[in-house]
């Protein structure tokens, strides 16, 4: 490499916001999934230039000598039989959510580590209309441990009504974007729609901290299972789609979003239904309804 060669790449390291490391993740995502990889990849994507794409395959290799070989007929960096994944960003979790993201709109193909990618297409949900100054209001409470007098139209009653909120967090139940805060009007800690509020204004009033939610600090592990009256072949499905481990799996769970875990899977229910409409049951009902928490 002559001296402007070596410029460049000094001027690149301080200039470009990718670090090195970033893009050894991004080669090794590409050979995951595509196969392949080439450096105008990395060019075109980090715009660094070609000594520097040199360097971090060259980098890769040291790292991973056995992963990749170059394919002069193709001058292509290719995927060998023998490729095992250096970093967690290629895992399939992360290629799928990856393409989730893109279809669904929450991610830019030009931001994301997929090239080629195959015809995806997802369940349509309603869309859910949120304020920005609504959402700007609650995160400045979070972020300040402050809190907001918000216009909240609840289903219980026919006109908005006026709560004061003390907010310390975001969750999402499938659907809908909840906000978790502490209602001075019912004196306890609540979770509501964030599309339901229509005026949001600081309040001086204060409540307890986030620390003294002891259901969202809790966790609890919902076990669940086959449904005991599937065939053996249906159970054997089951606990694949479901990542089952000696016939069953464990997650955990907030305890403040259990109503809504369980109400996904549908074991929201006393007694499970019947197969194959209810595929799952919760092993653990007792423990759980009981919440105990994981230790």
């Amino acid at each position: 490499m002559n001296a402007e060669e070596q410029n460049t790449v000094v001027e690149q390291k301080v200039m470009s916001p990718w670090g090195r490391e970033r893009r050894l993740e991004f080669i090794d995502f590409r050979l995951r999934w595509e196969g392949k990889l080439n450096r105008s990849d990395l060019m075109s994507f980090f715009g660094i230039s070609v000594p520097q794409a040199s360097l971090d395959i060259a980098r890769y290799l040291e790292l991973a000598p056995k992963n990749l070989k170059y394919d002069r007929s193709a001058r292509v960096y290719v995927a060998t039989p023998e490729f095992s994944q250096l970093f967690a960003a290629s895992s399939s979790s992360r290629f799928l959510n990856e393409l989730l993201a893109i279809e669904s709109g929450l991610v830019e193909l030009d931001s994301s580590f997929l090239g080629w990618r195959p015809s995806t297409a997802i369940v349509p949900t309603p869309g859910r209309t949120l304020s920005p100054d609504i959402l700007a209001g609650l995160l400045r409470a979070i972020r300040d441990k402050g809190s907001v007098e918000v216009l909240y139209q609840s289903m219980s009653t026919p006109e908005p009504g006026r709560r004061v909120l003390r907010p310390h967090a975001f969750s999402h139940d499938g659907s809908r974007w909840h906000v978790r805060a502490y209602c001075c009007k019912r004196k306890e800690f609540l979770d509501f729609v964030v599309a339901r509020m229509l005026e949001i204004q600081p309040s001086q009033d204060s409540g307890p901290n986030a620390e003294d939610d002891k259901s969202w600090q809790e966790m609890v592990e919902v076990v669940i299972a086959p449904h005991p009256k599937l065939s053996e072949s249906a159970k054997r499905a089951i606990a694949l789609d479901y990542g089952m481990v000696d016939g069953e799996s464990r997650i955990p769970c907030k305890r403040a979003l259990l109503f809504y875990f369980l109400s996904h899977l549908g074991l929201d229910a006393e007694i499970e239904g019947d197969p194959p409409k209810q595929q799952i049951v919760l092993r653990n009902r007792e423990e759980v309804l009981g919440v105990k928490p994981v230790t």
